[in-house]
């Protein structure tokens, strides 16, 4: 199945999409692994692959904790977004942060897509997958979309 892209000449070939749950946690300004991670398999090395997460999670600590998160293929990072400060002393804030990448991995091997974080100015810790009370889930999907 392969849907058209309006005016574009283009067709969305396949869908993968990834939730995650698991409770992450780091402090480190280096970047760490989420969990959320999607495998996909470009049917032409001229496809590309839209990547689009949605990350939820909470920072506490001190000194307005930041938090970054990247989108890796393989062992390559191609987008770095959101360093913003969540929280300041002691208040703990929630919120969610989300980007999109058209990446050109130029191959027709199965590809890997995952999502890391940090806190870069070392300033508290992130929750990644928790809100406060309860479990929050994050998203990676990843859609094919033929070369033209």
């Amino acid at each position: 199945m392969s849907v058209s892209l309006y005016g574009s000449g283009q067709t969305v070939l396949q869908v993968v999409n990834a939730t995650y749950g698991t409770t992450t946690s780091t402090s480190s300004s280096s970047f760490v692994d989420t969990g959320l991670s999607a495998s996909i398999t470009p049917q032409s090395t001229t496809s590309k692959i839209l990547v689009i997460t949605n990350i939820s999670g909470v920072t506490k600590g001190n000194s307005n904790a930041q938090v970054a998160g990247q989108i890796v293929r393989g062992s390559t990072s191609i987008l770095v977004f959101e360093d913003v400060a969540l929280s300041s002393n002691t208040v703990q804030a929630s919120g969610c942060m989300g980007a999109s990448y058209l990446d050109s991995p130029s191959t027709t091997s199965s590809t890997t897509y995952k999502i890391q974080f940090s806190v870069p100015n070392s300033g508290g810790s992130v929750n990644i997958n928790y809100n406060g009370n309860f479990t929050c889930y994050s998203t990676l999907t990843l859609l094919e979309i033929s070369g033209s």
